[in-house]
Parts: structure tokens; sequence; C-alpha cells
């Protein structure tokens, strides 16, 4: 819909939704505006596109269209006060504060400065800029673009609160909330910082558009501050999350990369599949260049080893950075088209995984270097045409600890991490490229066994010491002793690491449980006990909903009114005043109960719960069906009508003055 008043979108019957919105009608749900898919996200992608059709493609008619559609957005939330603006920002937004401050200095407007503040979310801002970590179960890439737009907008303001929630969220997601190749989230929740074990029981691992993301908020961070330690995990991610999210012959791109050991990756098809990953994906992949290098007045900054090439007009220079890096140790960067020597400084960046200085060689010889300073080693001298700047990357093998100390254990080579094919089943054949349907992005074929798993033996020190490499030109290695394997490949087969973003088409290890004496026995019985009671529950279950979480309302055709979700004790959970409804499938005609998980402290809810519009149960959440353990579940037998559906809408309703929930889980049951 294009309209006269410059609203450019695609939302069903927009005008009178928006129309709605104005009115300060607001009625708004995790992924849902008044009953819309989320038409925030929408627009914000709009605004995104003509932005960068003007700054980056030059196209004069992109900012007319965008100035225009921001002049729609300041009538439609002109009457809005600030308190019905932030209920509307409680639904999935992308980050509109980010480009209305972009607009602003596209314009000169000081209209749209405020526009940014007041589309900066105050239940996420506020607790950060406070240093208070409350991101437990919330979805991970709804709340970074939020966050860069509040750093964009404490930029141009001065905000320094909003400056330190930014630095603080940063912190708390890189430090305590990823895995060793930088992703985050579980099936694109942050899981509790204190219990990685979603991390690596779930298949569906950290979201490639996280990462992308992140690497966005740490580029803001590094170029404002300096900071190299935003630069330590740039380039972390940059080599093993994103380098490994796209398939280096047919190109798919890549949407979850499970971190559960023995698991494997979906790519994209090249017809057949549209996701969020494969958008900002292939963004992902012409970025590589970007912070090679920075420079300011005098002085080039070299802060990623990748070979390119760079025109530095200020001085008239051509800039070269050879390297083979990581298979190859060896840096080298050559000064070419100085008409005249000319004096400045280079700066090189003095990675985290370095154990030792850098040290360097210029046109062969031996040279003095300042200090590092700021994660830095600075050359200042008067260059000429010809030079040559060289040093070694001594790169070493090391491990990472699993965040909440776990006994499982990543393998890494400098910013690098290993990994190691696994092959779980003979004569296994996996299909790694997805289809068209809605969640062909998971990878849900069978898990691993852990028995099929290679483990490491004894301390993470031994294990480093006796992997041998070997003499191949890329990066490889062999684990031979300190290394076991309970069920032997029908076929012999050697334990390799290679750096993760080279495995592909194949079940992999990045963690590896760590073992020693009577506990690898005790191990195996608890991993085969864990698996063999899921998957017991898995053969009885026909369908099942884990409500408030984005996916799985989508796929059971959510729907609901006076309503809301949120997260307790790292579950989640929707609830309403009035009611909500999910529809499941009952293939075969098989189903005999629905069970329901509650939580114990909902005592004294009344509520209807409805199966294709009869009757279930009248509940009433009572003391006595609250055991010791926080979350119970209540099994409810179908009536025959019921069972002989092939489709039941379950619908929860709240009795009077009552709520609905909350509801931590839908199961549908065969016998």
């Amino acid at each position: 819909q294009l309209q006269q008043n410059g609203y450019l979108g695609g939302i069903p019957d927009g005008k009178a939704m928006w129309q709605q919105v104005a009115n300060g009608d607001i009625r708004a749900d995790l992924f849902s505006l008044n009953e819309r898919w989320v038409p925030l996200y929408n627009i914000d992608k709009i605004f995104h596109g003509l932005r960068d059709a003007y700054q980056i493609a030059h196209r004069p008619q992109a900012k007319k269209m965008l100035l225009d559609l921001g002049q729609w957005m300041l009538s439609l939330t002109d009457a809005l006060t600030d308190a019905q603006i932030q209920r509307m920002l409680y639904s999935e937004h992308g980050g509109l504060n980010e480009v209305f401050a972009d607009i602003a200095l596209i314009s000169g407007d000081p209209r749209y400065v405020k526009l940014a503040q007041r589309f900066t979310h105050r239940q996420l801002i506020t607790p950060l800029s406070n240093q208070h970590d409350e991101l437990d179960g919330l979805h991970a890439n709804t709340q970074i673009p939020k966050v860069i737009g509040a750093l964009k907008v404490a930029q141009l303001t001065d905000n320094d609160a909003w400056q330190r929630a930014a630095e603080f969220f940063w912190q708390r997601v890189t430090q305590q909330r990823s895995v060793s190749i930088g992703g985050n989230s579980v099936r694109e929740h942050f899981h509790s910082s204190d219990d990685f074990t979603p991390m690596i029981t779930d298949v569906e691992g950290p979201e490639t558009c996280n990462t992308y993301n992140m690497l966005k908020l740490s580029k803001m961070l590094f170029l404002q501050s300096g900071d190299t330690r935003y630069l330590d995990y740039y380039e972390r991610a940059t080599y093993n999350h994103i380098l490994s999210s796209q398939h280096p012959q047919h190109g798919g791109l890549v949407y979850f990369t499970s971190m559960r050991p023995g698991h494997y990756r979906k790519y994209s098809s090249v017809t057949e599949s549209m996701w969020c990953c494969v958008g900002s994906g292939i963004e992902n992949h012409s970025k590589y260049g970007e912070l090679v290098f920075t420079h300011k007045p005098g002085a080039l900054a070299v802060n990623l080893f990748i070979a390119s090439e760079l025109h530095w007009q200020e001085q008239h220079a051509k800039v070269r950075l050879n390297t083979h890096f990581p298979d190859q140790q060896a840096v080298s960067l050559h000064l070419d088209a100085l008409k005249e020597p000319r004096r400045f400084a280079i700066k090189v960046r003095q990675p985290d995984w370095l154990k030792q200085p850098l040290t360097f060689m210029l046109n062969g010889q031996p040279i003095e270097t300042a200090s590092a300073e700021q994660g830095y080693v600075t050359i200042d001298r008067r260059w000429q045409q010809g030079d040559s700047l060289s040093w070694q990357l001594d790169a070493q093998l090391y491990t990472e600890q699993l965040a909440d100390d776990q006994n499982y254990y990543a393998v890494l080579y400098g910013p690098v991490v290993l990994a190691t094919p696994v092959r779980a089943f003979a004569n296994e054949q996996l299909e790694f490229i997805a289809d068209d349907s809605r969640m062909g992005h998971i990878a849900a074929g069978p898990t691993c066994p852990p028995e099929a798993l290679p483990m490491m033996l004894d301390s993470a020190d031994d294990f480093i010491a006796a992997l041998e490499r070997l003499p191949s030109k890329e990066l490889t290695w062999v684990a031979q002793d300190n290394v076991a394997r309970i069920k032997q490949s029908p076929v012999p087969e050697r334990t390799l690491l290679v750096p993760f973003f080279r495995l592909h088409d194949s079940r992999y290890q990045v963690y590896w449980p760590q073992l020693g004496g009577d506990d690898l026995q005790q191990y195996l019985a608890h991993a085969k006990a864990t698996a063999q009671k899921r998957e017991a529950l898995a053969r009885i279950t026909l369908d099942s909903v884990n409500p408030g979480e984005q996916q799985p309302e989508i796929e059971h055709d959510f729907q609901g009114q006076d309503t809301r979700a949120g997260v307790n004790k790292g579950e989640h959970w929707r609830d309403a005043q009035g009611w909500f409804s999910y529809r499941l499938k009952n293939p075969q005609q098989r189903a005999t109960h629905l069970r329901i998980r509650y939580f114990k402290g909902d005592v004294n809810r009344q509520f209807s719960v409805h199966v294709n519009e009869q009757l279930l149960a009248q509940v009433t959440l009572k003391d006595e069906q609250s055991p010791d353990n926080d979350f119970y579940t209540i099994d409810y037998p179908l009536s025959e009508a019921m069972r002989q559906a092939p489709y039941l809408r379950v619908r929860f309703s709240a009795g009077e003055n009552s709520i609905a929930g909350g509801i931590y889980g839908v199961r549908l049951l065969a016998k």
C-alpha cells in the first residue's frame, strides 16, 4: 500500500490497523500488534532499506521516500503518549530508534531525535543502564537491534545512561551468554547465563542473525572507544560463526548452528529458502574487509589479519596485507604508490590470544617498536615506497570451557575454533539442504547417541599436549591419546580436529565432554537414561507447543485476546485475562490425552480448556497440585469426538475476574 500521506507497506488492511494505533487502540503481544504479524518490524525493514538506498546507493528518490515515510510516522504517533508508544514497543520492532536517529542526521530535523528517544524500549534499556541483566528467556534478536538503536541515540544526545546500557549489554552477551564460536541463544531465546545445558542438548543453537547484529554493535562500540576487546570478539565471531555459516560450494546459508555434540546444520536452498538468516546472511559475507583497517590523521590501524588491499587516500598510498592465517602464521604489510617518503604511524593490534608481544621486521631487518598501548603495537617512522613490514602470529592451541563451568571444552587455535567430524550411524544419509517448509531451517534429524561421541579423557591440558598437527597446508590435528569413543565406528577412523569454518555436510563436535575415571560410566548411564526418557516421550507426542516462543506459536496458528507472554525461571509462559488458542495436529487420529504444564505459584487461577469448542476441563489451580518441583504437568483425557478430529483447536479462556494460565507447555499425546 502506497498512500498519499507517505506510508509504504504491505500489511493486510494496514490503513485500518494504523488508524487504530493512531487513536490509541494498541494491542501488543511479543510478535503481533493489533492482530497483525510484526507490522512494526515490517515497517522497520522498509525504513532501513530506504536509508541504505540513499546512503549507500546515493539514490535521491530514496531520500524523499524515507523522509515522507518518516513524516507519516511523526503524524501517526503525534497524539500518542509516551506510555502508549512504550506499550506498542512490547511487539518486535527491529531498530526503529536507530533509523529515526539516522533520519535526524540526514534531515537535520530535531523531531526525529525525539522520535528516536520515544521509540527506545525502556523496559529493556533501563535495567541495562543500571547494570542489571534481565535477559533470561527474552527473544535474543528482538533485543540486540533495540540496543544498537539506544547506542546510536546515546551518541547523538550524549545520553550516558543509554551508553552504559549498550556497553553492559555487550559485555553480558559476549562474555556470559555466548559460546566459543561467538554466537548466542537457543531456539532464538537467551537461556539462563548460569546454565548452558540447553546449548549442548538442543538442536536449535545460536542464530546467525544474532551474531550479525552483535558484530554491528561491536563495530559501533569499537569505533567510538578504540577499545580492542570489541575487536577480539569481532574476530572470534567472524572467523567461526559467520565464516562457517555459508556453504563454500552451493552458497547455502545457515539459520541455527547447533552446539549439541554430534549434531549438524541445515543450509538454505537457492530457490526454496528465504529466512531472515538468508537476508542478513548474504550481507555477512560482503563485510569481511570492513574493519581490517581503520585510520585517523597520521595513523593507520591494522585490526584484523585478513589478506586485503587498501587505498589510503590521505597518504596517497596503497597498502597490501598479505597472509594465509590461520594456516600460516606469517603476515606482511607492503606500501606501494608512495610518490615521496611520508611520516605516519602504523598500529598493529596485539590480539588477546597471543601469549608473547608482537615483534617486527622492516625490509628483512629487526626493528624497535613502541610498547603495546591500548591493544596496539605502534611503528612510527618515515615510510617510503616499497617498504615491507612483517611479523608472526604465534598462535597456540588451548581449550575454553563452557561458560557455566560444565565439563565441556572447545578447542581453539588462536581465534579459530576447531571441530571434529562425527559419525553417529553406519550408512547414515542426512539431508543438509532445507526444503521450503515452515520449519525447514531446523536440522530435525536423529540426535547423536552419547556413546558415539569422542570424549576428552583426563585433563584438558593433557588432551591439548597430545594433539599432533598433520603436515598439510591447511590446519589439521589428530587426537590419538586421551580420547575415548565407546561405540566404535564400523569404519576405522582417526579423530581429527579442523577449523569449524571448513567443516560442512557432516555431523560435528565443537564442545567435547571431558571425563575421567568412573565419571565416564556415570556420564554414559545418565546420558542414556535421559535420552531414553526423551525418546519415550517423543514416541507418544503427536504435536506440542512452547507457549510464548515465536516460532512454535506461528507454527500452531496462535490466536488470542487480552493475552500476554513472558519468562519465569527460564521457562516461557502465556496467560490471558481473555483467551488464547493453538491448533494442533492429530495425525492418524491417535490422540488420547492433552498434557498441560503449569507453575506451582499460579494457585487459585480459574479458567476453562476447550478443544474444538467442546469443554475439556474446568481448571482451578490448587496448592496440592504443586509438588516440590517448580513445574508440573496434568494429563486430560480427550473425548471420543476430540480423538477423531484431524486437528484440535485448544483454547484457554479466563474465568470471571481470573487469569487463564500460565501455560508453560501444551503436548498432544498418543496412548
